[in-house]
């Protein structure tokens, strides 16, 4: 009686054993997908996905299981479903999305010690929020600091700064004046725009009395087409002024709505559709052949989110504490549709290149084409702080 009660609980255990195994691992994406920029927490969940039909959906032996949240570009919201993908749904590992919502969620991820892959925020501060925070998207400063470097090499001399009036646009203003500071440029005026709904009219006109070489433009994505559409109605390109700035305002899915006056555009980005890689080129077929609309960076950094999470998990196979998980993240390198990257061991940011782009046509379509690279940029504001 004894020896068949054992036999009995051992066999329990057994199933409980294997019924736990396959439980999938989930992964929060908590993005925005409406709101004013819900085109950029589509694009982040887009690339996840297509990551996922790529490679499969079970990694280190773990069946992986998507479970995506709509914050409405809301922080208050944003904070709420991370409460309840960690204690409702049990969720492993966290996709962030845009700054103000990364920076809600971080006190509860460093509390549940819930391993997060910061995909869209750009903001410096964003990862020092959090020990369990590592990002795959891009830091302001990366491009703004290459801007600024090209620009004084390449003869701009007057300079207006044109930017949101948020914690983005002001960084990225703030780390191109610091490196225009140390060459012959001189930026002549500065422009806040309100960031909800901005007329940029007003303010433009403002920067062509100014009379630069060059306005350093910097809006959220969705939002460049908008302005170059005011910036040729108020004839700044007439007057010989030119558009430059990180690569938000050409955003590859945009691009093409905007029409023939952006040729001749320089921005410094670390992602264009038209990046000459093989890898790339799969990439962009493999997702304009699901969805008939071209990748631009928001996607990418969903994309090497996904590969990053993937390539942890082998390395603890399949084990998902959050301080194993950051451990295999730090230092991981390797090749993405937009290059060469990495995770700074140190910051836990992104290491990549940053490429100077101009918009030409190609085969009558418009492409942000790539001239230059700037190797292995670091974020330009915490090495300023060492």
């Amino acid at each position: 009686m004894l020896r068949s009660l054992i036999g009995a609980l051992a066999l329990a255990m057994a199933l409980a054993d294997g019924a736990s195994a396959q439980e999938p691992l989930k992964i929060g994406l908590i993005q925005s997908l409406t709101g004013p920029f819900n085109t950029v927490g589509k694009a982040v969940v887009d690339g996840a996905q297509l990551y996922v039909k790529q490679h499969g959906d079970v990694v280190a032996g773990r069946r992986i299981e998507l479970v995506v949240r709509d914050d409405a570009t809301a922080p208050d919201r944003a904070k709420r479903i991370a409460q309840e993908l960690i204690v409702n749904d049990k969720v492993a590992i966290i996709g962030a999305g845009i700054t103000p919502s990364a920076l809600t969620i971080a006190p509860l991820v460093t509390e549940a010690k819930i391993a997060t892959v910061v995909m869209v925020s750009g903001a410096s501060i964003t990862v020092d929020r959090s020990p369990y925070m590592v990002r795959t998207s891009f830091t302001l400063g990366q491009s703004s600091a290459v801007m600024a470097d090209w620009l004084a090499r390449n003869g701009g001399r007057k300079i207006v700064t044109l930017v949101n009036d948020w914690a983005p646009g002001i960084e990225s203003e703030t780390v191109f004046k610091d490196r225009i500071a140390t060459s012959d440029a001189k930026i002549v005026d500065s422009l806040r725009m309100p960031l909800a709904n901005p007329d940029f009219a007003p303010f433009l006109q403002r920067a062509r009395d100014a009379k630069p070489d060059a306005v350093f433009i910097f809006v959220p994505s969705g939002q460049g087409g908008t302005f170059v559409k005011q910036f040729i109605e108020r004839g700044l390109d007439k007057a010989g002024i030119k558009i430059i700035g990180p690569g938000d305002v050409t955003d590859d899915d945009l691009l093409n709505g905007m029409g023939d006056q952006v040729i001749g555009t320089v921005t410094a980005h670390m992602y264009s559709a038209a990046h000459p890689s093989k890898m790339n080129k799969d990439y962009v077929a493999a997702f304009m052949k699901a969805n008939n609309f071209r990748p631009n960076f928001m996607l990418v950094g969903g994309y090497d989110g996904m590969h990053l999470i993937y390539e942890a998990l082998k390395k603890t196979n399949g084990d998902t504490d959050g301080d194993k998980l950051m451990a295999a993240m730090k230092g991981m390198k390797w090749e993405s549709p937009r290059g060469p990257i990495s995770i700074d061991a140190d910051t836990r940011d992104i290491v990549q290149n940053i490429y100077i782009r101009k918009v030409e046509k190609v085969d009558g379509k418009l492409y942000n084409q790539e001239f230059a690279t700037f190797e292995a940029v670091k974020d330009p504001v915490k090495a300023a702080k060492k």
